[in-house]
């Protein structure tokens, strides 16, 4: 990640963090908080108070010129005083925790098409790795802002109310971000030091569920979780080297554990479902396994919920040609099954046989964005359907006509009729089936997942050789996030991230391609320009040629591309490039590795 220009922070921004507390926590079911969550509440606000502290230490050590070493050390240390009360801060102030340790880069208003400046952790990190004197001031700036946030973190945990179950879920929470974000070092980009920070976020877990329990679970599933929490956190001091430690294993040895005890934990200390709808299942007991996805949490409203009824229907209509002016081509004429729903085009075709702007995106795991298109002009699967089929260079269909006919045909009638009860069918009821076959098409049933699920002998050596480049060396998974391998960021899977790589316009990356993206809705916005969604990895090795514009044929030609470090690294001017452009030094056997890996992620 790079630093970027600085841009005034909105006053409502602080506005809507007071909203937030006020609404989250004004709930009738949580009791009044007894003596157990008094003293989870004691030791947030005992570790928010060290970690102020620390800050002030590190500003008079600044102001007195210290040394890099010794400001980065304590600049360490600060860090992991944060992990240790994380699990609290994500949860109960999540605007709040974006600005404590979210990217170094601006937070963009959409709406309002503005940006926010970055501020916190991860922008300290690169001021101080490596630390210039001329930034002083910027560097003891930023730190005072963060002090105005641990003002914020004491305020409203003085007041707030919080229930045995908001704590359990906010302390699960935490775990699958540590399995997530955490391992893959999106919190420390730049000095790489996160496998020496996890085991202050789990021992933040550990101490939390110690103060919550009671004699139900204390000499079972809290027993057995402090001693995968203690076994885990000696590993972790035993290798803290990104590079060679074993992701491949850890995860599904140690944290895959750790989550499904926490549920026996739930289970005998007879704590309640917090009733809110979220991508993560609660009764996940890991990432992996079988449906632990929700895609109710990526749809519009309640009455888009999936069925397999609508999945059903929605796949007879995918491959009807009713959906088009001429009947002359369906959805599945660009979206082909064998291709994971691509087309195998560098660029779609349209009706009369032209090239149209980008590659057809594979539909596989496309239910669980934010953000349809390559460049997310559409919200939701619904918006998706209704732009491709309107679209006069695609489907040029009317939503209208098509209604019509489908309110004439006997057979499409009384199955819509049977899923909706209604009398006719609408255009949001059209919408939705296509949206629910597509939300229908990410099985999780990969030889990643497999492994992920227990059997050892589901990858290859050489694919957890890749696995842990992807993890490690490569950063790979700092953009495709573990376990849906998109952009959609966990653990609470609310937003689709986008990214500036620079990309060229084919795979020799002589010429920088001009396509805008989302910056093209966004025209004022600087860091938005020719930015494009993250896509999921998922059956990428079926969906080539690749990138928004089809010019990359093989995905040797996209590892070269991001081992030299993207579109800066082949010396075009991207001012706002996301993608780190240092090299990654990957040998040639490295990057087989990781294709080897990306082939795991093929569903069977």
């Amino acid at each position: 990640m790079k630093k970027f220009s600085k841009y005034p922070i909105l006053l409502f921004v602080y506005c809507a963090v007071a909203l937030f507390v006020l609404s989250y926590c004004k709930n009738d079911k949580h009791q009044p908080i007894n003596e157990d969550l008094g003293s989870v509440k004691s030791q947030i606000l005992k570790n928010n108070s060290d970690f102020e502290k620390q800050i002030k230490e590190l500003i008079n050590l600044i102001s007195q010129n210290a040394d890099e070493k010794l400001l980065q050390e304590k600049f360490d240390h600060l860090r992991k005083t944060y992990k240790k009360m994380e699990w609290a801060v994500e949860y109960f102030l999540p605007h709040s925790a974006r600005f404590i340790n979210g990217p170094a880069l601006p937070e963009i208003e959409m709406d309002e098409h503005t940006e926010i400046e970055p501020e916190g952790l991860q922008v300290l990190e690169e001021m101080l790795y490596p630390y210039h004197q001329k930034n002083k001031d910027e560097v003891i700036r930023l730190l005072n802002k963060l002090i105005n946030k641990s003002n914020t973190i004491d305020t409203n945990f003085q007041v707030i109310t919080i229930s045995k179950d908001q704590v359990f879920d906010a302390v699960r929470q935490e775990v699958f971000r540590i399995s997530s974000l955490g391992i893959s070092g999106f919190d420390t980009p730049v000095s790489g030091t996160f496998l020496q920070e996890i085991p202050y976020s789990l021992e933040g877990v550990k101490q939390t569920l110690q103060q919550i329990s009671t004699d139900q679970s204390r000499e079972k599933a809290l027993k057995s979780i402090v001693a995968e929490i203690n076994t885990a956190i000696e590993v972790l001091k035993k290798n803290t080297d990104k590079n060679t430690f074993d992701y491949v294993n850890f995860i599904p040895d140690h944290f895959n554990k750790i989550t499904s005890l926490l549920l026996e934990f739930k289970k005998q200390e007879k704590i309640p479902e917090v009733e809110v709808t979220t991508a993560l299942n609660k009764n996940a007991a890991t990432f992996f396994t079988k449906n632990a996805f929700n895609p109710n949490a990526f749809t519009p409203g309640k009455e888009f919920a999936y069925s397999d009824e609508k999945a059903t229907l929605g796949h007879q209509l995918f491959n009807d040609k009713i959906l088009s002016n001429n009947n002359n081509r369906s959805c599945a004429t660009c979206h082909i099954p064998e291709k994971a729903f691509t087309d195998g085009l560098a660029k779609s075709m349209s009706l009369e046989n032209s090239e149209l702007a980008r590659n057809a995106p594979s539909l596989n795991y496309a239910g669980f964005q934010h953000g349809q298109f390559w460049d997310m002009r559409k919200d939701d699967l619904e918006g998706q359907s209704a732009d491709v089929i309107s679209n006069k260079e695609e489907m040029h269909g009317n939503l209208e006509v098509i209604l019509s006919k489908i309110n004439q045909d006997k057979n499409y009638q009384s199955k819509f009729k049977k899923i909706f009860h209604s009398q006719n069918t609408e255009i949001w009821q059209l919408q939705n089936v296509l949206a629910s076959y597509i939300r229908s098409l990410a099985t999780f049933n990969s030889d990643f997942d497999k492994y992920m699920r227990g059997n050892k002998s589901a990858m290859t050596e050489n694919q957890k050789r890749g696995f842990n480049l992807f993890v490690g060396k490569a950063q790979c998974a700092i953009c495709h996030f573990i376990p849906l391998f998109n952009g959609t960021v966990p653990p609470t899977f609310k937003k689709t991230e986008q990214e500036v790589l620079g990309i060229a316009v084919t795979g020799d990356n002589k010429a920088f391609d001009q396509d805008l993206g989302r910056g093209k809705f966004h025209e004022t916005v600087a860091t938005l320009q020719h930015s494009f969604k993250t896509p999921t990895l998922r059956n990428i090795n079926k969906t080539s040629p690749y990138m928004h514009n089809g010019g990359y044929k093989t995905l040797k030609e996209v590892m070269d591309f991001y081992n030299k470090g993207g579109g800066k690294g082949f010396g075009f001017k991207v001012d706002n490039q996301t993608l780190s452009d240092s090299p990654l030094q990957l040998t040639d056997q490295e990057i087989d590795d990781i294709i080897a890996f990306m082939k795991a992620l093929d569903d069977r």
